[in-house]
């Protein structure tokens, strides 16, 4: 990447031992690449695509990471915050914003943290570079007008 990507970390504080599992990876990875990063906490999964628009509205970042967790409970309301979570963060992505999806959907609590710990699945660490692969993809589309 030519410059240092600045990415905004979202993380949803719901389930926040599993959130802070995530955020380690996610920061881990990021300072791995060199990248200058903040982050913001929402109540849950269901905020985040709404943070990341406010964020978006302020033109600091490059990119953006939603960490949370969302475990299924006797309801139907583990599916309405699923969906729209993921709806919209995938309308950010399609608006030509650089996302990172790390919100995790699970059964449980041992399915979480297995998705969630850097040493394990790493999920937050995956975001992080999933978000740095789209901001450089974006900057080489750039460069190519």
């Amino acid at each position: 990447m030519a410059k240092r990507p600045s990415v905004l970390i979202v993380e949803a504080r719901y389930y926040a031992h599993v959130s802070d599992a995530l955020l380690k990876g996610a920061e881990a990875a990021l300072d791995q690449a060199g990248a200058r990063y903040a982050s913001v906490t929402v109540p849950g999964a269901f905020e985040i695509p709404a943070a990341i628009a406010l964020a978006v509205r302020t033109g600091k970042y490059d990119g953006y990471i939603a960490l949370g967790c969302v475990i299924r409970g006797e309801t139907t309301h583990y599916d309405h915050v699923c969906q729209e979570c993921a709806r919209g963060i995938q309308d950010l992505a399609l608006a030509g914003h650089a996302v990172g999806f790390g919100v995790l959907t699970v059964d449980n609590v041992d399915q979480a943290f297995k998705r969630a710990r850097i040493d394990e699945k790493d999920k937050g660490g995956e975001a992080a570079r999933t978000c740095l692969a789209m901001i450089a993809l974006k900057q080489k589309l750039r460069a190519r007008r």
